[in-house]
């Protein structure tokens, strides 16, 4: 498991560790907010075209090739960047990296669920939630002490090392699983499958987590401008946030092993969370920051856990790269959706409304869960869920 583990890290770290950066120390490459905007979209565009892609594929001749070949690309695409050292090829690597981790992302999340009975599906993604957060929290920092001492490019260069350790590391540690037979599946079956509850609930509640995290980590920091404090209390407040995540998720993937914890009660949980946390971000000075980031730190990291293992448990084995990188491009449209909502209404009111706004939906989404879970469940017997 570590080599997934750190895999999670990979993604994390490289996406969030070189797009903290690219404004502050590329001058020659970002000449203006729109290019600054465009190399920011490049990784997440590739991302939600490529992950449905790569999992069908990794379904399809397994995971563990999927994963190995994602992370060698990753590291040239980095490497890219470190030989040519131009603002062109800085798109390309950008772009190849998004690619390269639209690959190895869903296939080492399908690898979590095939390596672990399904007993111990929620320790499982709770530990690979836990050092995902851990780069995500770390990609900024990191990175930047990078690239203040050796530029950009020493940035790249030590992502291109990490993808060779980890791929490496991978080949030697992970074990073959090879790819089970599947029934043929057209294209309304498929549309039948990723539009039944099964797979929407956890979905939507992924998208949500990961559009709070990202309002989050994007705008808590404008608040607490707004609110006259100085960048040291803005980030203490963003690294709360992914630390409260980064650790909750453990515990509550060991809680739903261990029978304390049922996935619907805990996502609802996690979205009420969150929709608190957003709502507490409306409140002005440091205590509605700070209140902000452990409450939706808290949630998303109830529901990432949770989330994949209830994915695992309702999709056939056969089928897990495939819906494992549909997931993945529904929490890239939440990290995308988040923040273009936040912002659209706060162009129209003001940034207090923005967060409103994002948790009067999370706050519905967690209603509407609770509603479903009362309505009575039907009197028949049980739909078969064959392909």
């Amino acid at each position: 498991m570590w080599p997934l583990y750190a895999a999670g890290f990979t993604t994390a770290f490289g996406a969030h560790g070189i797009a903290a950066n690219l404004g502050g120390h590329s001058a020659d490459a970002v000449t203006s907010l729109l290019v600054l905007g465009g190399l920011l979209a490049l990784y997440d565009g590739a991302e939600v075209v490529l992950k449905p892609v790569f999992g069908t594929l990794a379904d399809r001749i397994g995971a563990r090739p999927v994963l190995l070949g994602g992370l060698v690309a990753f590291a040239l695409a980095s490497a890219l960047y470190v030989l040519a050292d131009s603002p062109g090829w800085l798109w390309a690597a950008r772009l190849g990296q998004g690619a390269a981790a639209s690959a190895f992302s869903p296939s080492a999340s399908a690898l979590v669920a095939r390596l672990n009975p399904a007993a111990k599906h929620g320790r499982a993604f709770g530990g690979y939630g836990f050092y995902k957060s851990i780069g995500y929290t770390l990609g900024p920092l990191l990175g930047g002490v990078l690239v203040r001492a050796g530029g950009l490019r020493l940035l790249f260069a030590v992502l291109a090392v990490l993808g060779v350790t980890v791929a490496v590391w991978a080949a030697l540690a992970v074990p073959a699983v090879p790819p089970l037979p599947r029934v043929r599946q057209t294209l309304l079956d498929l549309a039948r499958r990723l539009t039944e509850p099964v797979f929407l609930a956890p979905t939507a509640a992924l998208a949500a987590a990961t559009a709070a995290l990202s309002v989050g980590v994007g705008f808590l920091p404008v608040s607490g401008r707004a609110a006259g404090l100085g960048t040291v209390a803005t980030g203490a407040a963003v690294s709360v946030l992914a630390a409260t995540a980064a650790l909750v998720q453990p515990r509550a993937g060991r809680a739903l092993d261990a029978g304390r914890l049922t996935t619907r009660t805990g996502l609802t949980a996690g979205l009420l969370l969150t929709a608190a946390g957003l709502a507490c971000a409306m409140l002005p000075g440091l205590v509605g920051i700070l209140t902000a980031a452990v409450l939706t730190g808290a949630g998303t990291g109830l529901i990432t856990p949770l989330g994949f293992a209830a994915l695992a448990a309702g999709t056939p084995a056969e089928r897990l790269g495939q819906t494992m990188g549909a997931a993945e491009l529904g929490r890239e449209l939440g990290d995308a959706g988040g923040p273009l909502l936040v912002a659209a209404v706060a162009s129209l009111a003001t940034l207090t409304y923005g967060y409103g706004a994002l948790a009067a939906l999370t706050g519905l989404g967690a209603v509407a869960a609770l509603v479903r879970r009362r309505l009575p469940g039907p009197t028949g017997p049980p739909p078969s869920t064959a392909l």
